[in-house]
């Protein structure tokens, strides 16, 4: 395969690099629904997306320079997602704390997910802490963007608000997957715990 017809999909058009980037992300993510994360090699992702090696490399360098984007750009998805459907429709403060706790809470503790499998590929990785705590900053920011016209903190009042809140949701789901809690208590405990503390 050509370096030319590298950069061009079908219909002739050449991809710029962050079109390019975009399409072998959703086809790293289309390997691991299909075949697992172990399968999800650069290798193997530039025959499923139709470029040379040289392509998939240039991107992102490595394996786990792949996984490490792919983790980003699920989260990023899954938070976007999360917005957009909290804006679509106006909703009160009792149907927007309960509709953050129960996404965010089955989100964290689906082990089924893209995310988790390739948060599970990544163990190990150096990297790995560095960007999950970077992610845990977009869920922070994503809580202080839905839960500020319900409360009256300041900016960095309610992004210490906020860290309190996800760092108990993750505890509360992290309990769901060791068998310590049943989904629905640990929803119920976060709405609890979100609504009390915008009193």
């Amino acid at each position: 395969m050509s370096g030319t017809s590298d950069n061009l999909p079908q219909g002739g058009r050449r991809l710029s690099r962050a079109d390019r980037r975009r399409q072998l992300l959703g086809a790293a993510l289309e390997v691991i629904r299909a075949d697992g994360a172990d399968r999800l090699t650069l290798g193997h992702l530039a025959t499923c997306a139709g470029v040379s090696k040289p392509v998939v490399y240039d991107h992102f360098g490595s394996r786990s320079g792949l996984l490490i984007e792919l983790y980003r750009w699920i989260d990023t998805e899954r938070i976007d997602t999360f917005r957009l459907a909290m804006a679509a429709a106006p909703k009160d403060r009792e149907e927007t704390i309960a509709c953050l706790a129960d996404a965010y809470i089955r989100c964290a503790a689906d082990l089924t997910g893209e995310f988790h499998i390739v948060g599970a590929a990544l163990a190990g990785s150096s990297e790995k802490a560095e960007v999950y705590d970077e992610l845990l900053g977009h869920s922070v920011a994503m809580f202080v963007s839905v839960l500020r016209p319900f409360c009256d903190l300041s900016g960095s009042a309610a992004t210490r608000l906020c860290t309190g809140l996800v760092g108990a949701g993750e505890a509360l789901s992290a309990a769901i997957v060791r068998g310590k809690m049943a989904e629905g208590d640990a929803i119920g405990t976060f709405r609890d715990m979100i609504d009390s503390s915008l009193t």
